[in-house]
Protein backbone atom coordinates (compact mmCIF):
# COMPACT_ATOMS: atom_id res chain seq x y z
CA UNK A 1 0.00 0.00 0.00
CA UNK A 2 2.84 2.39 0.90
CA UNK A 3 4.70 1.65 -2.35
CA UNK A 4 1.53 2.30 -4.42
CA UNK A 5 1.02 5.62 -2.64
CA UNK A 6 4.65 6.61 -3.33
CA UNK A 7 4.22 5.74 -7.02
CA UNK A 8 1.10 7.92 -7.25
CA UNK A 9 2.97 10.85 -5.68
CA UNK A 10 5.84 10.35 -8.14
CA UNK A 11 3.44 10.38 -11.10
CA UNK A 12 1.89 13.64 -9.95
CA UNK A 13 5.25 15.22 -9.16
CA UNK A 14 6.69 14.25 -12.54
CA UNK A 15 3.66 15.73 -14.27
CA UNK A 16 4.16 19.05 -12.50
CA UNK A 17 7.90 19.28 -13.19
CA UNK A 18 8.14 18.16 -16.81
CA UNK A 19 7.53 20.52 -19.71
CA UNK A 20 3.99 19.88 -21.00
CA UNK A 21 3.36 18.94 -24.62
CA UNK A 22 0.22 21.05 -24.70
CA UNK A 23 0.19 24.79 -24.29
CA UNK A 24 -3.58 25.11 -24.74
CA UNK A 25 -5.37 21.79 -25.17
CA UNK A 26 -8.75 23.52 -25.33
CA UNK A 27 -7.87 24.54 -28.92
CA UNK A 28 -8.48 20.89 -29.83
CA UNK A 29 -11.75 20.67 -27.89
CA UNK A 30 -15.35 20.62 -29.13
CA UNK A 31 -16.21 24.01 -27.63
CA UNK A 32 -13.27 25.95 -29.07
CA UNK A 33 -14.29 28.82 -31.35
CA UNK A 34 -11.34 29.92 -33.54
CA UNK A 35 -11.13 33.56 -34.59
CA UNK A 36 -10.98 32.57 -38.25
CA UNK A 37 -12.90 29.60 -39.65
CA UNK A 38 -11.08 28.34 -42.73
CA UNK A 39 -12.86 27.17 -45.90
CA UNK A 40 -16.33 28.16 -44.71
CA UNK A 41 -16.33 31.80 -45.88
CA UNK A 42 -19.29 31.33 -48.24
CA UNK A 43 -21.44 29.55 -45.63
CA UNK A 44 -20.62 32.27 -43.06
CA UNK A 45 -21.59 34.96 -45.58
CA UNK A 46 -24.88 33.26 -46.50
CA UNK A 47 -25.90 32.63 -42.89
CA UNK A 48 -25.04 36.22 -41.95
CA UNK A 49 -27.21 37.58 -44.78
CA UNK A 50 -30.16 35.39 -43.71
CA UNK A 51 -29.89 36.48 -40.06
CA UNK A 52 -29.22 40.19 -40.73
CA UNK A 53 -32.94 41.23 -40.56
CA UNK A 54 -32.79 40.31 -36.86
CA UNK A 55 -30.98 43.64 -36.31
CA UNK A 56 -34.10 45.46 -37.53
CA UNK A 57 -36.16 43.38 -35.08
CA UNK A 58 -37.61 41.44 -38.01
CA UNK A 59 -38.07 37.68 -37.97
CA UNK A 60 -35.43 36.02 -40.19
CA UNK A 61 -36.35 32.92 -42.18
CA UNK A 62 -36.16 29.52 -40.54
CA UNK A 63 -32.92 27.89 -41.69
CA UNK A 64 -32.00 24.27 -42.21
CA UNK A 65 -28.27 23.44 -42.24
CA UNK A 66 -27.14 20.12 -43.72
CA UNK A 67 -23.78 18.40 -43.86
CA UNK A 68 -21.90 15.31 -42.74
CA UNK A 69 -20.38 15.11 -39.28
CA UNK A 70 -17.42 17.44 -38.79
CA UNK A 71 -18.10 19.81 -41.69
CA UNK A 72 -18.32 22.93 -39.50
CA UNK A 73 -22.11 23.34 -39.24
CA UNK A 74 -22.28 23.95 -35.49
CA UNK A 75 -19.01 25.92 -35.44
CA UNK A 76 -20.19 28.34 -38.13
CA UNK A 77 -23.65 28.72 -36.58
CA UNK A 78 -22.20 29.54 -33.16
CA UNK A 79 -19.65 31.92 -34.70
CA UNK A 80 -22.21 33.88 -36.74
CA UNK A 81 -24.77 34.09 -33.91
CA UNK A 82 -22.01 35.16 -31.49
CA UNK A 83 -21.03 38.01 -33.83
CA UNK A 84 -24.70 38.89 -34.24
CA UNK A 85 -25.05 39.10 -30.45
CA UNK A 86 -22.04 41.41 -30.20
CA UNK A 87 -23.37 43.94 -32.70
CA UNK A 88 -26.89 43.72 -31.22
CA UNK A 89 -25.58 44.51 -27.73
CA UNK A 90 -23.47 47.36 -29.09
CA UNK A 91 -26.57 48.93 -30.68
CA UNK A 92 -29.01 48.12 -27.82
CA UNK A 93 -30.96 45.66 -30.00
CA UNK A 94 -32.73 42.82 -28.19
CA UNK A 95 -31.65 39.46 -29.65
CA UNK A 96 -31.59 36.18 -27.71
CA UNK A 97 -29.85 33.03 -28.99
CA UNK A 98 -30.46 29.61 -27.42
CA UNK A 99 -28.72 26.38 -28.37
CA UNK A 100 -29.84 22.80 -27.69
CA UNK A 101 -28.08 19.60 -28.78
CA UNK A 102 -30.67 16.86 -29.21
CA UNK A 103 -28.11 14.11 -28.58
CA UNK A 104 -27.53 15.30 -25.03
CA UNK A 105 -28.56 12.58 -22.61
CA UNK A 106 -32.03 13.04 -21.09
CA UNK A 107 -32.70 16.24 -23.03
CA UNK A 108 -34.57 15.10 -26.13
CA UNK A 109 -35.75 11.62 -25.07
CA UNK A 110 -39.35 12.86 -25.00
CA UNK A 111 -41.27 15.94 -26.11
CA UNK A 112 -41.87 16.81 -22.46
CA UNK A 113 -38.17 16.65 -21.51
CA UNK A 114 -37.15 18.80 -24.45
CA UNK A 115 -39.77 21.44 -23.64
CA UNK A 116 -38.74 21.41 -19.97
CA UNK A 117 -35.09 21.88 -20.98
CA UNK A 118 -35.97 24.78 -23.31
CA UNK A 119 -37.99 26.40 -20.51
CA UNK A 120 -34.94 26.07 -18.25
CA UNK A 121 -32.73 27.76 -20.87
CA UNK A 122 -35.26 30.57 -21.03
CA UNK A 123 -35.22 31.00 -17.25
CA UNK A 124 -38.48 29.26 -16.32
CA UNK A 125 -38.45 26.19 -14.08
CA UNK A 126 -40.69 23.29 -15.08
CA UNK A 127 -40.89 19.97 -13.16
CA UNK A 128 -38.99 17.11 -14.83
CA UNK A 129 -42.26 15.14 -14.96
CA UNK A 130 -45.87 15.43 -13.92
CA UNK A 131 -47.46 18.27 -15.91
CA UNK A 132 -49.71 17.84 -18.95
CA UNK A 133 -47.77 18.51 -22.16
CA UNK A 134 -50.12 21.39 -23.00
CA UNK A 135 -49.13 23.10 -19.73
CA UNK A 136 -45.44 22.78 -20.57
CA UNK A 137 -46.09 24.30 -24.01
CA UNK A 138 -47.84 27.24 -22.33
CA UNK A 139 -44.87 27.69 -19.98
CA UNK A 140 -42.53 27.57 -23.00
CA UNK A 141 -44.52 30.19 -24.93
CA UNK A 142 -44.69 32.38 -21.83
CA UNK A 143 -40.92 32.13 -21.29
CA UNK A 144 -40.20 33.16 -24.89
CA UNK A 145 -42.73 36.02 -24.73
CA UNK A 146 -40.86 37.50 -21.77
CA UNK A 147 -37.68 37.81 -23.87
CA UNK A 148 -39.07 40.40 -26.30
CA UNK A 149 -37.18 41.29 -29.50
CA UNK A 150 -36.10 38.31 -31.61
CA UNK A 151 -35.32 34.81 -30.34
CA UNK A 152 -33.13 32.43 -32.38
CA UNK A 153 -33.52 28.81 -31.39
CA UNK A 154 -30.67 26.57 -32.62
CA UNK A 155 -31.63 22.87 -32.64
CA UNK A 156 -28.54 20.76 -33.28
CA UNK A 157 -28.79 17.08 -34.31
CA UNK A 158 -32.45 17.74 -35.17
CA UNK A 159 -32.62 14.45 -37.11
CA UNK A 160 -31.88 12.54 -33.87
CA UNK A 161 -34.76 14.40 -32.20
CA UNK A 162 -37.29 13.40 -34.86
CA UNK A 163 -36.17 9.76 -34.76
CA UNK A 164 -36.95 9.73 -31.03
CA UNK A 165 -40.14 11.78 -30.69
CA UNK A 166 -41.57 12.27 -34.20
CA UNK A 167 -42.21 15.55 -36.02
CA UNK A 168 -45.25 16.86 -34.07
CA UNK A 169 -42.93 18.98 -31.92
CA UNK A 170 -41.37 20.56 -35.01
CA UNK A 171 -44.82 21.29 -36.44
CA UNK A 172 -45.78 23.12 -33.22
CA UNK A 173 -42.47 24.95 -33.20
CA UNK A 174 -42.84 26.22 -36.77
CA UNK A 175 -46.24 27.66 -35.76
CA UNK A 176 -44.89 29.27 -32.58
CA UNK A 177 -45.17 32.87 -33.83
CA UNK A 178 -48.95 32.51 -33.99
CA UNK A 179 -48.90 32.32 -30.17
CA UNK A 180 -46.52 35.23 -29.59
CA UNK A 181 -47.30 38.95 -29.33
CA UNK A 182 -44.13 40.73 -28.18
CA UNK A 183 -41.37 38.56 -29.66
CA UNK A 184 -40.48 36.89 -32.95
CA UNK A 185 -38.91 33.42 -33.00
CA UNK A 186 -36.89 31.70 -35.74
CA UNK A 187 -35.46 28.19 -35.85
CA UNK A 188 -32.03 27.12 -37.04
CA UNK A 189 -32.05 23.33 -37.52
CA UNK A 190 -28.75 21.45 -37.93
CA UNK A 191 -28.66 17.91 -39.31
CA UNK A 192 -26.02 15.34 -40.30
CA UNK A 193 -28.61 13.56 -42.48
CA UNK A 194 -28.92 15.21 -45.90
CA UNK A 195 -32.15 13.30 -46.69
CA UNK A 196 -33.69 13.99 -43.28
CA UNK A 197 -36.49 16.32 -44.43
CA UNK A 198 -37.71 13.68 -46.91
CA UNK A 199 -39.23 11.87 -43.93
CA UNK A 200 -40.96 14.93 -42.46
CA UNK A 201 -44.64 15.68 -42.82
CA UNK A 202 -45.12 18.00 -45.82
CA UNK A 203 -46.57 20.76 -43.59
CA UNK A 204 -43.49 20.67 -41.34
CA UNK A 205 -41.08 20.56 -44.27
CA UNK A 206 -42.58 23.62 -45.97
CA UNK A 207 -42.56 25.65 -42.74
CA UNK A 208 -39.14 24.64 -41.48
CA UNK A 209 -36.99 24.71 -44.58
CA UNK A 210 -37.53 28.33 -45.66
CA UNK A 211 -33.76 28.63 -46.26
CA UNK A 212 -31.23 25.81 -46.64
CA UNK A 213 -27.43 25.75 -46.37
CA UNK A 214 -25.27 22.82 -47.44
CA UNK A 215 -21.84 22.23 -45.87
CA UNK A 216 -19.62 20.06 -48.13
CA UNK A 217 -16.93 17.77 -46.67
CA UNK A 218 -13.37 19.09 -46.29
CA UNK A 219 -10.62 17.61 -48.46
CA UNK A 220 -7.25 16.47 -47.07
CA UNK A 221 -5.46 19.75 -47.86
CA UNK A 222 -8.18 21.82 -46.18
CA UNK A 223 -8.04 19.57 -43.12
CA UNK A 224 -4.27 20.03 -42.95
CA UNK A 225 -4.71 23.80 -42.92
CA UNK A 226 -7.33 23.58 -40.16
CA UNK A 227 -5.10 21.31 -38.06
CA UNK A 228 -2.06 23.50 -38.64
CA UNK A 229 -3.90 26.56 -37.27
CA UNK A 230 -5.20 24.63 -34.27
CA UNK A 231 -1.80 23.07 -33.53
CA UNK A 232 -0.17 26.53 -33.38
CA UNK A 233 -2.45 27.32 -30.43
CA UNK A 234 -2.46 23.85 -28.86
CA UNK A 235 1.25 22.91 -28.91
CA UNK A 236 4.57 24.65 -28.31
CA UNK A 237 6.00 26.35 -31.38
CA UNK A 238 9.42 24.65 -31.23
CA UNK A 239 8.12 21.29 -32.53
CA UNK A 240 7.45 20.16 -36.10
CA UNK A 241 4.08 18.43 -36.48
CA UNK A 242 3.84 18.34 -40.29
CA UNK A 243 3.94 14.54 -40.56
CA UNK A 244 1.43 14.08 -37.73
CA UNK A 245 -0.93 16.68 -39.22
CA UNK A 246 -0.71 15.08 -42.69
CA UNK A 247 -1.59 11.64 -41.27
CA UNK A 248 -4.50 12.94 -39.16
CA UNK A 249 -5.86 14.83 -42.17
CA UNK A 250 -5.50 11.83 -44.50
CA UNK A 251 -7.33 9.51 -42.09
CA UNK A 252 -10.16 12.02 -41.57
CA UNK A 253 -10.47 12.73 -45.30
CA UNK A 254 -11.28 9.04 -45.79
CA UNK A 255 -14.18 9.50 -43.33
CA UNK A 256 -16.17 12.03 -45.40
CA UNK A 257 -13.83 14.97 -44.66
CA UNK A 258 -14.62 15.03 -40.95
CA UNK A 259 -12.69 17.90 -39.30
CA UNK A 260 -13.89 16.86 -35.84
CA UNK A 261 -12.32 13.43 -36.32
CA UNK A 262 -9.06 15.01 -37.54
CA UNK A 263 -8.91 17.31 -34.50
CA UNK A 264 -9.79 14.44 -32.13
CA UNK A 265 -7.00 12.31 -33.63
CA UNK A 266 -4.47 15.12 -33.09
CA UNK A 267 -5.62 15.72 -29.50
CA UNK A 268 -5.66 12.03 -28.52
CA UNK A 269 -2.25 11.47 -30.18
CA UNK A 270 -0.89 14.32 -28.02
CA UNK A 271 -2.47 12.86 -24.89
CA UNK A 272 -0.99 9.42 -25.58
CA UNK A 273 2.47 10.91 -26.20
CA UNK A 274 2.20 12.91 -22.97
CA UNK A 275 1.19 9.83 -20.96
CA UNK A 276 4.14 7.90 -22.39
CA UNK A 277 6.50 10.68 -21.30
CA UNK A 278 7.45 11.42 -24.91
CA UNK A 279 8.60 14.93 -25.80
CA UNK A 280 7.26 14.83 -29.37
CA UNK A 281 4.05 13.57 -30.99
CA UNK A 282 4.79 11.27 -33.92
CA UNK A 283 2.85 9.18 -36.42
CA UNK A 284 2.88 6.08 -34.19
CA UNK A 285 0.83 8.04 -31.65
CA UNK A 286 -1.68 8.86 -34.41
CA UNK A 287 -2.08 5.14 -35.18
CA UNK A 288 -2.81 4.44 -31.51
CA UNK A 289 -5.17 7.42 -31.40
CA UNK A 290 -7.10 6.10 -34.40
CA UNK A 291 -8.05 2.91 -32.52
CA UNK A 292 -9.10 4.87 -29.43
CA UNK A 293 -11.10 7.53 -31.31
CA UNK A 294 -12.94 4.90 -33.37
CA UNK A 295 -13.87 2.99 -30.21
CA UNK A 296 -15.11 6.14 -28.48
CA UNK A 297 -17.08 7.20 -31.57
CA UNK A 298 -18.87 3.85 -31.81
CA UNK A 299 -19.65 3.80 -28.08
CA UNK A 300 -21.03 7.35 -28.29
CA UNK A 301 -23.16 6.40 -31.30
CA UNK A 302 -24.59 3.40 -29.46
CA UNK A 303 -25.37 5.42 -26.32
CA UNK A 304 -27.54 7.84 -28.31
CA UNK A 305 -29.65 5.14 -29.99
CA UNK A 306 -33.29 4.45 -28.97
CA UNK A 307 -33.82 1.69 -26.42
CA UNK A 308 -35.13 -0.80 -29.01
CA UNK A 309 -31.98 -0.34 -31.12
CA UNK A 310 -29.79 -0.82 -28.04
CA UNK A 311 -31.68 -4.03 -27.22
CA UNK A 312 -30.96 -5.35 -30.74
CA UNK A 313 -27.25 -4.40 -30.53
CA UNK A 314 -26.99 -6.05 -27.12
CA UNK A 315 -28.63 -9.23 -28.45
CA UNK A 316 -26.35 -9.39 -31.50
CA UNK A 317 -23.17 -8.94 -29.49
CA UNK A 318 -24.29 -11.37 -26.80
CA UNK A 319 -24.89 -14.10 -29.40
CA UNK A 320 -21.57 -13.31 -31.10
CA UNK A 321 -19.87 -13.73 -27.72
CA UNK A 322 -21.14 -17.31 -27.65
CA UNK A 323 -20.33 -17.94 -31.31
CA UNK A 324 -17.30 -15.82 -32.24
CA UNK A 325 -17.65 -16.22 -36.02
CA UNK A 326 -21.22 -15.34 -37.04
CA UNK A 327 -24.88 -15.66 -36.04
CA UNK A 328 -28.15 -15.84 -37.95
CA UNK A 329 -31.14 -13.51 -37.67
CA UNK A 330 -33.34 -16.12 -35.96
CA UNK A 331 -30.82 -16.73 -33.17
CA UNK A 332 -30.49 -13.01 -32.47
CA UNK A 333 -34.27 -12.48 -32.58
CA UNK A 334 -34.74 -15.13 -29.86
CA UNK A 335 -32.12 -13.38 -27.71
CA UNK A 336 -33.79 -10.01 -28.43
CA UNK A 337 -37.18 -11.31 -27.21
CA UNK A 338 -35.54 -12.42 -23.96
CA UNK A 339 -33.95 -8.98 -23.51
CA UNK A 340 -37.29 -7.23 -24.18
CA UNK A 341 -39.01 -9.28 -21.49
CA UNK A 342 -36.33 -8.31 -18.96
CA UNK A 343 -36.62 -4.64 -19.99
CA UNK A 344 -40.45 -4.63 -20.19
CA UNK A 345 -40.11 -3.49 -23.80
CA UNK A 346 -42.63 -4.23 -26.52
CA UNK A 347 -41.32 -7.07 -28.73
CA UNK A 348 -41.12 -5.79 -32.29
CA UNK A 349 -42.14 -7.88 -35.28
CA UNK A 350 -39.40 -9.73 -37.14
CA UNK A 351 -39.82 -7.32 -40.03
CA UNK A 352 -39.21 -4.25 -37.84
CA UNK A 353 -36.39 -6.10 -36.08
CA UNK A 354 -34.83 -6.72 -39.49
CA UNK A 355 -35.14 -3.00 -40.33
CA UNK A 356 -33.23 -2.11 -37.15
CA UNK A 357 -30.50 -4.62 -38.09
CA UNK A 358 -30.12 -2.75 -41.40
CA UNK A 359 -29.83 0.58 -39.54
CA UNK A 360 -27.12 -0.88 -37.25
CA UNK A 361 -25.31 -2.20 -40.32
CA UNK A 362 -25.26 1.35 -41.74
CA UNK A 363 -23.68 2.59 -38.50
CA UNK A 364 -20.74 0.26 -39.20
CA UNK A 365 -21.22 -1.75 -35.99
CA UNK A 366 -22.16 -5.04 -37.66
CA UNK A 367 -22.16 -6.58 -41.12
CA UNK A 368 -25.54 -8.17 -41.94
CA UNK A 369 -25.33 -10.13 -45.20
CA UNK A 370 -28.53 -11.54 -46.72
CA UNK A 371 -28.28 -15.22 -47.64
CA UNK A 372 -30.77 -17.63 -49.22
CA UNK A 373 -31.84 -20.79 -47.42
CA UNK A 374 -33.74 -22.16 -50.40
CA UNK A 375 -37.26 -23.22 -49.45
CA UNK A 376 -36.63 -21.92 -45.92
CA UNK A 377 -36.46 -18.36 -47.25
CA UNK A 378 -33.87 -15.63 -46.81
CA UNK A 379 -32.14 -14.50 -43.64
CA UNK A 380 -29.19 -12.42 -42.53
CA UNK A 381 -25.78 -13.77 -41.61
CA UNK A 382 -24.44 -11.35 -39.00
CA UNK A 383 -20.79 -10.71 -38.15
CA UNK A 384 -19.20 -8.02 -36.01
CA UNK A 385 -17.51 -5.01 -37.64
CA UNK A 386 -15.72 -3.99 -34.42
CA UNK A 387 -12.89 -5.48 -32.36
CA UNK A 388 -13.50 -8.12 -29.66
CA UNK A 389 -12.43 -5.64 -26.98
CA UNK A 390 -14.90 -3.01 -28.17
CA UNK A 391 -17.67 -5.59 -28.43
CA UNK A 392 -17.08 -6.54 -24.79
CA UNK A 393 -17.14 -2.85 -23.80
CA UNK A 394 -20.48 -2.40 -25.58
CA UNK A 395 -22.01 -5.42 -23.81
CA UNK A 396 -20.77 -4.14 -20.44
CA UNK A 397 -22.00 -0.60 -21.13
CA UNK A 398 -25.48 -1.79 -22.13
CA UNK A 399 -25.66 -4.22 -19.21
CA UNK A 400 -25.02 -1.32 -16.84
CA UNK A 401 -27.66 0.82 -18.57
CA UNK A 402 -30.22 -2.01 -18.58
CA UNK A 403 -29.38 -3.03 -14.96
CA UNK A 404 -28.86 -6.65 -16.08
Amino acid sequence: MFMAQTTIQEIFSDYLTKKPLFLNKSALGDNYLPENIAHREEQIRQLSIILAPTLNQEKPSNIFIYGSTGTGKTLVTKHVTSELNKIAEKNNIVVSVFYVNCKMKRVADTEYRLLAYLCELLGKNVPATGLPTDSVYKAFYSAIEERKGVVLLIIDEIDALIKKIGDDFLYNLTRINQNLMNVKCSIIGISNDLSFTDYLDARVRSSLSEEELIFPPYNAMQLQEILRERSKVAFSADKNYDGVIAKCAALAAQEHGDARRAIDLLRVAGELAERNGDTQVDESHVSQAEDKVDSDRILDAIKTQPKQTKAVIYSVFLKLKENERLVLTGEVYDEYKTACKKLSLKILTQRRFSDILSEIDLLGIINARIISKGRYGRMREITSSVSDDLRKKVILCLKEEFYF
